[in-house]
């Protein structure tokens, strides 16, 4: 069976809450993701939320906010979506639906070991199964 920790790329990198979103899009850049999971004060095992590079342009930029005065847990919201790492497709595929979710991070024994992102999903799923998430991921409703 194919799990999560086979899909997921390895190396996630943490964002600490007090962290301005100009250091947070330098850490995309430098590291080529395009989120990051943001750490309660630093403790890299509380994840509060996960930032998006689409979070920092709609959240910040476009609202006329400066992103070295905002932080990463000015734009935290809601409850953070994970999933074990020996959980097998469906799973996460239905985790990633279900919340309309196209970034997942992946948890060992309550610690971060990666993500999953669409571009992890396309390398090790069928045309169908990439189809049927991305109709419900995307789906307005």
């Amino acid at each position: 069976m194919t799990t999560a920790k086979d899909i997921m790329h390895t190396g996630a990198t943490w964002i600490p809450a007090h962290e301005t979103l100009d250091r947070a899009a330098q850490l995309m850049r430098d590291h080529k993701v395009g989120a990051l999971p943001i750490s309660a004060n630093g403790e890299q095992d509380r994840m509060i939320g996960i930032l998006t590079d689409r979070d920092i342009v709609v959240g910040c930029v476009a609202m006329g906010h400066d992103p070295s005065k905002m932080t990463a847990g000015d734009l935290a919201q809601g409850t953070p979506r994970w999933i074990d790492a020996e959980a097998g497709v469906e799973e996460i595929l239905e985790e990633m639906q279900s919340h309309q979710i196209k970034r997942l991070p992946v948890v060992e024994n309550k610690t971060l070991i990666g993500m999953i992102s669409e571009a992890d999903l396309a390398r090790h799923l069928t045309d169908e199964q990439i189809a049927g998430w991305a109709e419900k991921v995307y789906a307005r409703g």
